[in-house]
Parts: structure tokens; C-alpha cells; sequence
């Protein structure tokens, strides 16, 4: 009787294991509409700043005037044995996503 039970509970075991489904599913993240303007931010701080390497990006949010919608970034550099900070504005015409301008400064630690 014992050796009964120990194999309906090795086979009622087995059972679960194969009918295992996962419950999460892939999720699809849409690309942020900033995503643009965080490529602009990186290849124009890249020009600047040929010798560094872009350890560390942050989107800082936006900042709507008028006719226009700036952008703000701040990324981390590495060049040689010096870290420093990078902040990067993007100002474009809203309604036709044209660039006006971009501004990129040092900032201190």
C-alpha cells in the first residue's frame, strides 16, 4: 500500500511539472518619444567630447514653451582617468519636431 502511494505522488508530480505554462508573457515597450532626441544628445556630446566614453545617460523630462518643447539630458563621460557630468538641452519646434538648438556644458561634481 505504502509503495501505492509513493507512486501516485511520483506520477501526480511528473503531471505537474509537464502541464507547467508560465503565466507572464514577453511585454513590448514603445520607444519614448524623447528617444530621438536622446540620440541627438548622445552623437552631439560624442563630437564634443571625441575622447570620452558616455558612461551613464538620464533623460531629465521636458520643458514646453511657446512654439517650441526643450529637451533635457544629463549624461556621465569617461576620458582617460577623469569622470565628469554633461548636461545637454534640446530645443525644436513642437508642431514639426525641427531642431533649433542644441546646448551642451561641463557641469562640477
Amino acid at each position: 500500500m505504502q509503495k501505492l502511494i509513493i507512486e501516485l505522488t511520483i506520477i501526480a508530480s511528473m503531471q505537474t511539472l509537464t502541464t507547467y505554462i508560465p503565466t507572464t508573457a514577453p511585454t513590448h515597450q514603445e520607444t519614448p518619444a524623447y528617444a530621438k532626441w536622446g540620440q541627438v544628445a548622445v552623437k552631439e556630446t560624442q563630437s564634443k567630447f571625441p575622447h570620452a566614453s558616455i558612461i551613464d545617460y538620464l533623460y531629465e523630462g521636458s520643458e514646453p514653451k511657446e512654439n517650441s518643447t526643450i529637451e533635457k539630458f544629463s549624461l556621465r563621460l569617461k576620458d582617460s582617468d577623469k569622470e565628469f557630468g554633461v548636461s545637454v538641452k534640446i530645443e525644436y519646434i513642437t508642431d514639426t519636431n525641427e531642431l533649433i538648438h542644441v546646448q551642451i556644458h561641463e557641469v562640477s561634481d
